[in-house]
């Protein structure tokens, strides 16, 4: 989510769990919920996390 605080991460973190993936309109929910970002800056987020879980998971370092 590009320059993200804590206090957005943690919000980010919440709404993700409360807006499933069989929610309409997640990531715009989801950016309701962050405040200040976009839901497709929410979306992309969330894509970036899943790629790092990913290559955590098959031993590859992070480097972004």
């Amino acid at each position: 989510m590009g320059s993200s605080t804590t206090r957005q991460n943690k919000k980010f973190e919440e709404a993700l769990a409360l807006f499933d993936k069989e929610t309409p309109d997640r990531w715009h929910n989801i950016a309701m919920c962050v405040g200040g970002k976009s839901a497709e800056e929410v979306r992309r987020h969330y894509e970036l996390l899943v790629k790092d879980i990913m290559q955590i998971e098959n031993g590859q370092e992070n480097c972004h």
